[in-house]
């Protein structure tokens, strides 16, 4: 018998427990089997494949636990708690099966995904809530029709285009196409705060039938604000997006003599384009040479042709049509002012 003034610590250490009824035999197979399934059950790794193999193994482990003590130790306590541990682990092994379900889209979104967002090893749980962000909605562009017109359209949207050809021009002069798999208003998104409003500066045309997925601003930014890797995900995509979309500009414009121009090289063009003065003296020349031979045509360096630049019926940006700007580049005569 155990002191009746003595704490249970005292009892473990200073007295001798003597058991009333003691078994000197060892028990049954079932719970040895149970015990083995619990060690290994323990061993898992992590992941959604190590938990399926803990609560697999737990949930055997304790449903023979229970018949243990049903038949052997003919507990009724040993029977219940083995059977709520036994439910808690199927209810495991049921949330991490539902995690691990297939999401399925329709045709255009998983499309979208194998061309965007797979490349970038973007979960399926996290593209399910961008698509639910869109409505899960794809709206059509019949041809010929704006998406959105200059000075008059409401900034309120950022849409990706997923097939067809759009055209965008300002004032009627042709800037670039957009292709599918690239968004329609990035620049005008990437304009404006979350709290300013704002009009498109270009006119966006449907050249060819087109579909779209587009997004509210608001929802868009309550997504943004909410989960912060779709938010990064997003600045990745709508940065790509911008500077293809500057080369796609860069590629038409060209200087004097027929030179490309490059943005990224202010100076460059200084250098490769011929000098005003250089020019004259060639023209006097070729008139020169015109008294001498009339039967000679001069030969003269031509602009490259329209024909070979991207786009039926694109024309090339020359550089001379932005000398009249303020800070036009036109205005440096070096790389180091131009930097300044």
């Amino acid at each position: 018998m155990l002191r009746e003034n003595s704490s249970f610590l005292e009892t473990l250490l200073y007295d001798d427990f003597d058991c009333k009824v003691p078994r000197h035999e060892s028990e049954g197979a079932m719970y040895h089997l149970s015990n083995v399934m619990f060690t290994l059950g323990y061993m898992s790794g992590s992941g959604f494949v190590g938990l399926i193999y803990i609560f697999s193994l737990l949930a055997i482990g304790f449903f023979i636990h229970s018949l243990w003590g049903w038949l052997d130790a003919c507990g009724l306590d040993f029977f219940m708690w083995n059977l709520l541990l036994l439910v808690l682990c199927l209810l495991q092994l049921a949330h991490v099966g539902y995690r691990l379900r297939k999401v399925t889209f329709e045709e255009d979104f998983s499309q979208l995904y194998k061309a965007m967002f797979r490349p970038l090893q973007v979960p399926h749980s996290v593209y399910k809530e961008i698509v639910r962000c869109s409505g899960a909605q794809v709206v059509n562009l019949a041809r010929d029709q704006n998406y959105a017109v200059e000075g008059k359209t409401a900034i309120d949207r950022l849409s990706l285009l997923l097939s067809g050809r759009v055209r965008v021009s300002h004032d009627q002069q042709f800037l670039h196409y957009i292709f599918p798999y690239q968004f329609l208003d990035s620049p005008e998104w990437e304009s404006l705060r979350p709290n300013e409003e704002g009009s498109f500066q270009v006119t966006l045309t449907a050249e060819t039938d087109c579909c779209y997925v587009t997004w509210k601003r608001r929802k868009l930014y309550v997504l943004l604000a909410k989960h912060h890797y779709i938010a990064r995900l997003f600045t990745l995509l709508l940065g790509n997006d911008i500077a293809d979309k500057l080369y796609a500009l860069i590629d038409k414009l060209y200087c004097r003599g027929g030179v490309r121009y490059d943005i990224r090289l202010p100076s460059l063009y200084h250098v490769l384009a011929p000098s005003v003065e250089s020019e004259k003296e060639k023209a006097a020349e070729s008139s020169r040479h015109d008294s001498f031979n009339a039967q000679e045509s001069p030969v003269k360096k031509s602009p490259p042709d329209h024909a070979e630049l991207i786009g039926e019926d694109s024309s090339s940006l020359v550089l001379e049509d932005f000398a009249d700007m303020t800070g036009s580049f036109m205005e440096y005569t070096s790389e180091k002012e131009y930097m300044k």
